[in-house]
């Protein structure tokens, strides 16, 4: 089997507020950031989990929260030159940082140019107050359209922009101003996607009023019809990018690629080549225990019996097809595994078959969840 590409996730996990509709593993800041201890607690734990890809080379970092934005961009030159002493960096790495419009400053954003971030991933979400409000967003609309000003002027040619759509209340010309305003700002990429009640929010106990499914529908089609028209292209559910822009880093998780995680709550993913045992890693959640621990958390073997879910489960996400031969170089075990489902969903149009290579049909891209049902372990 072929050895996967390596990526690097740092995850920073304090924001100034907990938005409601979050399930990520972030926490309010209380007190003081404790920065560079964060940073020496990121440095040894890259260094251990190091010795699990001797020789290999890291494709693509992504500096995630949390709120990243919230360091200053010494302690992310610091992160930097510190992963390039424990790992080998690709000469042409992408390497990304994400921002809360609320934490943009211009010399911030120049800072981390200098500190080797070459793309920005701005959490917009809206830029419509009355929507941002009830969000719990910290930025207005104004802050949002200022972060992407700031970003070009720090010289920043790749950044994304982060939009959610079926907002509380939101209509499909509400959203069409969201998707007009984002395209304005002249992004290269544009993450849309769909607010989700998600267990263990504040909007899962008191859900918002949200549209209606068909409105929903509505807002998602009149969306994905403004960002086509405008060369985005949609190559995952809900990524669009110009042409030559899509997330290397994302396409690595999408693609069955292999990534470290570090930091709170991170969780990665590490393929050994000679055996073919897929292993994922994650560490201590809370940051008190992450700084306490150094890190540890746990690991398990993905069992053969798991291994086509969960590479579906990724590939299938992508509009690019894949080939049968890619399943065995990427979990060493042979494309019969993947039968009978395969064959079911080809059957009844869900999935395609060209050339010899597989993709969701149209109708199989909007029941993701059905096909992925047909290839889960025996419980």
């Amino acid at each position: 089997m072929l050895t996967p590409a390596l990526s690097i996730y740092i995850h920073i996990p304090w924001c100034i507020r907990k938005c409601p509709y979050c399930d990520f593993n972030s926490h309010r800041i209380e007190g003081n950031l404790p920065e560079s201890d964060y940073i020496s607690a990121l440095l040894e734990d890259l260094a251990r989990d190091a010795r699990r890809v001797p020789g290999r080379t890291v494709e693509s970092v992504f500096i995630g929260g949390g709120t990243p934005s919230l360091l200053s961009p010494e302690a992310v030159g610091l992160l930097l030159e510190g992963l390039k002493t424990r790992l080998p960096l690709a000469a042409a790495a992408e390497i990304t940082l994400e921002a809360n419009p609320g934490t943009a400053e211009s010399a911030k954003f120049k800072g981390f140019r200098e500190a080797g971030i070459n793309r920005l991933s701005i959490g917009v979400q809206s830029f419509d107050d009355a929507k941002l409000a009830a969000l719990g967003r910290i930025h207005d609309g104004q802050a949002a359209v200022a972060a992407a000003a700031m970003a070009r002027e720090a010289g920043f040619a790749n950044f994304n922009l982060d939009l959610m759509f079926g907002l509380p209340g939101q209509s499909v010309a509400e959203a069409e101003r969201d998707v007009e305003t984002a395209i304005a700002q002249g992004p290269t990429h544009i993450s849309f996607y769909q607010l989700t009640l998600e267990p263990n929010t504040l909007f899962h106990r008191f859900p918002p009023a949200l549209p209606e499914d068909d409105d929903t529908w509505d807002i998602q089609r009149a969306g994905q019809a403004l960002l086509a028209a405008h060369g985005y292209r949609q190559y995952e559910i809900s990524a669009y990018a110009r042409d030559g822009f899509r997330c290397r880093h994302n396409l690595n998780y999408w693609r069955f690629g292999d990534y470290l995680g570090i930091g709170a709550g991170a969780h990665g993913k590490i393929t050994d080549p000679a055996s073919g045992r897929v292993t994922r890693l994650w560490k201590a959640r809370h940051p008190a225990q992450y700084l306490e621990t150094l890190g540890i958390g746990g690991e398990h073997v993905v069992g053969p019996e798991s291994l086509p879910f969960e590479f579906l489960m990724n590939l299938l996400r992508l509009r690019e097809s894949f080939e049968l031969s890619t399943f065995a170089d990427s979990t060493g075990m042979d494309a019969s595994a993947l039968e009978p489902g395969l064959s079911q969903c080809l059957e009844e149009g869900l999935l395609e078959r060209s050339a010899g290579a597989i993709r969701c049909s149209e109708t199989g891209w909007n029941f993701l969840d059905d096909i992925l049902q047909r290839f889960l372990p025996p419980a």
